[in-house]
């Protein structure tokens, strides 16, 4: 085994200032929506520095957990992965907004899509990395990891929730390229999930009207293009440099729930366009130094787990932003770190710690 050496201090710390940064930013875009709704300004405050807290653990315990060892445990956190996200569909889940994405654990609720992430990265890595060769094969190495998608996938649709169901799916794919995946196979599977997507939007209705409220917002603006409009008037009125640290307009339930996914308007709007480029050079060094890690790992597990969580990471912040700017219809995903959701932030920072681990393993000099 390759010598220990010290984690990557600037992911760490570049991690570290995003979970700040989503801390105030949480608190600002919140206090508005929680006085008025739950009569308590600061609840989603008190509730995200717990779970930035449990995160916090999460992320020192992975930092310490030597990698390796993971791959004992993966079969079964793919196995508890697939039975939480059953239970969501059983009466113990728990339905908002007309979706079934939550499990109770006495007085909080847990998000088991965003286990799912965590725990299929770990198993396809395990899986993987033990018979690499085996991947340029179709029916032998790509059909397994189709219907590994597709379980994930028909699980996550159920609840409904397209948005994770597509993002654990681009992650496994891009895991299964990584490996050795042929182009061919990859241009297939992606046309195949392009077909998929398509499919999902047409019958369901709700999606249909995302889709061209997208195209044309100002068509039915109190509406289907209601979201992007507001979010389009939060980030123009912020100019460059904003109008102000908690001053923005939009938070005051114009935008529906601001702390969620469209909490990167709030940015531009009280942070302008300066705080929207600076947080996104915060994701591009997090991602760059997580593609340098699996780059320079000592292995082809590590190298797998390393490109995982940065998919994980670059395909929600792509999403996310794209939403926001109005560059792809209307969907809920989280912005990394940043958003609130208790258990996509506790789930980030562990999967971090995972990265920060390998790290130390990783001949980082050579690059």
């Amino acid at each position: 085994m390759t010598k220990k050496r010290s984690s990557d201090f600037t992911l760490m710390l570049t991690v570290l200032i995003l979970v700040v940064i989503g801390v105030i930013m949480v608190f600002s875009a919140s206090y508005a929506y929680a006085y008025f709704r739950l009569g308590d300004g600061y609840h989603f405050l008190k509730r995200d520095l717990l779970w930035a807290s449990v995160g916090l653990c999460g992320m020192l315990v992975a930092m310490n957990f030597d990698y390796w060892r993971y791959k004992k445990i993966a079969p079964l956190g793919y196995i508890v992965s697939l039975i939480l996200l059953i239970l969501v569909l059983t009466p113990l889940g728990i339905e908002y907004n007309g979706a079934k994405r939550w499990l109770g654990v006495g007085g909080f609720t847990i998000m088991p899509s965003e286990i799912a992430k965590i725990c299929a990265i770990l198993f396809v890595a395990s899986s993987l990395s033990t018979n690499p060769d085996k991947i340029k094969d179709f029916f032998k190495g790509v059909v397994p990891y189709l219907i590994v998608i597709g379980i994930y996938f028909g699980l996550i649709i159920l609840q409904p929730n397209l948005s994770t169901a597509v993002t654990i799916s681009a992650i496994i794919m891009v895991m299964m390229f990584v490996t050795g995946m042929r182009w061919s196979h990859l241009t297939l599977m992606g046309a195949g999930g392009i077909a998929l997507i398509v499919v999902m939007i047409l019958i369901k209705p709700y999606r249909m009207l995302r889709l061209t409220g997208f195209l044309d917002p100002f068509a039915d603006p109190k509406g289907t293009g209601y979201q992007v409009i507001q979010s389009l008037l939060a980030l123009g009125s912020g100019g460059l440099f904003g109008v102000g640290l908690g001053k923005s307009i939009q938070k005051y339930l114009y935008i529906p729930e601001p702390q969620n996914d469209f909490i990167f308007a709030i940015i531009g709007e009280e942070l302008g366009f300066v705080g929207c480029v600076a947080v996104i050079i915060l994701y591009l060094l997090l991602i760059w130094r997580g593609v340098r890690i699996a780059i320079n790992a000592p292995d082809l597990f590590s190298c797998l787990l390393a490109t995982g969580v940065t998919a994980m990471v670059a395909v929600q912040v792509i999403i996310n932003i794209a939403v926001a700017t109005s560059s792809m219809p209307v969907t809920g995903i989280p912005l990394p770190f940043i958003s609130w959701g208790g258990t996509s932030l506790a789930i980030f920072m562990t999967a971090i710690g995972v990265l920060l681990n390998i790290s130390r393993y990783a001949n980082l000099d050579r690059s």
